[in-house]
Formats: structure tokens, sequence, C-alpha cells
């Protein structure tokens, strides 16, 4: 989902030298296959935004593979974008890196200042990894290598698959899915009182092209970027039932996990350099449940099981 938007944006920008990998074309958890392919592309920019992500289902599940292909993926391109030459990088991470119980909103300052959020500190501590060495390269070898914290993401391309998904995308299916079959009640993981930030993937690709173009400017290494506003779980359900238009009951399943209470991102850095978001959650959430419908036969032959 980010890398298409992020590659969308560019095309939309008149960007038209644009290097591209699939998964299937490279694997970079192969540090010999990453090597020769940023050696011989020679980037320019080289723009992180392949990861192993999930939910707290997916992160609870594969502990190993979310901290290692994590590491490895981040550890091979920001060492071969190094030993290319490569003066710009961005890595892109997450809002998890913050510890569980720090100050609301989240500010870069509380980077390692507390313990994690148990069920995803997995993903968390690769990521924190990837931006120290970031860090550590701007320090040592003077690159321009910046990380950007994006807050929960969603939009068009999203992963609908209800035991690797985020929240929102998975209570989008549980309703549609529901609805379909006689407004069923839908059954809810946790409490509903946990408060989160959404952000839409295409207002994250803006934020990366604004950077990319105003690489003059003297940016943090580390930076949020959201909306600067959240709303609880059981708002959103409320949010997402009414527009798919599901009549049954939503029934709150408190024996799960709420996860952090509140992750409530401080996007000041960012808006400081000029940058803010667009999407209204309401705009972006009817836009995604209409890609959702328009791609649904596609989406259930290669995701639902």
């Amino acid at each position: 989902m980010v890398g298409s938007a992020i590659y969308n944006e560019l095309l939309d920008n008149n960007y038209s030298n644009i290097l591209t990998k699939g998964s299937s074309e490279l694997d970079l958890r192969d540090q010999k296959s990453v090597n020769e392919y940023i050696s011989e592309s020679k980037p320019d920019i080289v723009i992180i935004a392949a990861a192993k992500v999930g939910g707290i289902l997916a992160n609870s599940t594969y502990p190993y593979e979310f901290l290692y292909d994590n590491l490895i993926i981040e550890s091979n391109l920001i060492n071969a974008a190094h030993e290319a030459d490569v003066q710009n990088l961005l890595f892109l991470g997450s809002s998890c890196i913050y510890p569980k119980f720090a100050d609301q909103p989240l500010k870069e300052e509380s980077l390692l200042t507390g313990p994690l959020e148990p069920t995803n500190e997995w993903y968390a501590i690769a990521k924190i990894a990837g931006i120290k060495l970031c860090q550590a390269l701007n320090e040592q070898y003077g690159r321009k290598y910046l990380s950007l914290m994006p807050t929960n993401l969603y939009g068009p391309g999203d992963n609908f698959d209800l035991e690797t998904s985020h929240v929102l995308p998975a209570m989008m299916r549980k309703f549609h899915e529901a609805k379909i079959d006689g407004h069923k009640n839908v059954t809810l993981w946790g409490t509903g009182s946990p408060k989160r930030e959404f952000l839409h993937v295409k207002d994250l690709a803006r934020s990366v092209i604004y950077i990319l173009e105003n690489n003059d400017t003297e940016f943090q290494d580390l930076m949020n970027v959201g909306t600067g506003k959240d709303l609880s779980i059981l708002e959103l359900a409320t949010k997402i039932q009414n527009l798919v238009g599901h009549k049954g009951e939503i029934i709150w399943d408190s024996s799960k996990p709420d996860g952090t209470p509140r992750k409530l991102m401080d996007v000041s850095r960012i808006e400081n350099h000029g940058w803010k978001y667009q999407i209204s959650l309401d705009e972006g959430i009817s836009n995604t449940y209409e890609w959702f419908l328009n791609n649904e036969d596609e989406i259930r032959e290669v995701q639902f099981k």
C-alpha cells in the first residue's frame, strides 16, 4: 500500500526515472542481491517503504519474523545505499517506536525513554534500529538520511486479511461481510476505549514528496507525520459501520488485548516546515471502502481465506 502510493504520487508530480522492484524480483533479505541492485542502479535517493507489517494478532503470532525480517530488510538497504554513496535516504518507520506510556501527544524526543507496548515490540525494536542506523551514518559520514514516523496508515491497496491486517481495514471487511450475511453481529477485539490516529496513505506519500522537494531545508533526522487528531476505537467502529450500512450489533471481546491506551502524534516538527495533511478521516474511509468494493473480487482471491 505505502510503496504503491508513493510511486503513484511520484508519477503525479512528474518524476520519471523511478526504480522499483517487487518482492518476487528482489528479496530484500538477501544482502548480496540488494548490494548488487543498489550499486548497479546508482539511485540519487532511496525511499524505504518495504517492511513486514500487521496488527496485534500478526505481531503476536510471528514475533521472530517481525523482528528479523524488518531488521535485515532495513539494514541491507541502508548499508547498500551508504556503500553506493547515496547521499539522501528516507526511512519510513511507525508510531509504535514510542514507549507505551509516553506523554501524549508523542514527541520525537520520547524515543527510548520507556518500555514499549508488548503487543508490537518486535516490530518497534526493528524500526528503532533503522532510525539509529540512519542517525549513525549522519553523524559519522555526513549523510542526509532522514526517518519519517507515520501514524496508523490506511487507504486504497490496504491489507484486508483478518490474520495480518490493521484495525481499520479489518473492521471494514468484518462489517461488510456481516452486512452481506444478513446484518449479523460483529465481534471486535478489546473494549473500544483506546484512542488512535489515522493518516490516509496518499497524505503520507505527499509528505514524502514534500521532503524530497525541500531537501535544502534543515529537516530534523526524525520526524512524525500524521494528523494530530485521534478518536476512540469505538468511534472508529461506529464511523465504518455507518458507512458500510451494517445494521447489526457490535460485540466487544474484552478478553482480547486493547494495545497501547493512546497513540497521538505530535506533528509540529513537520508542520513547522510547511507540510500538513489534506484528507479527512471521513473522506478517507469513504474512498477506501469504494476502492474495496471495486476490487473485492481480486482482494478475495489474493487475501481472503
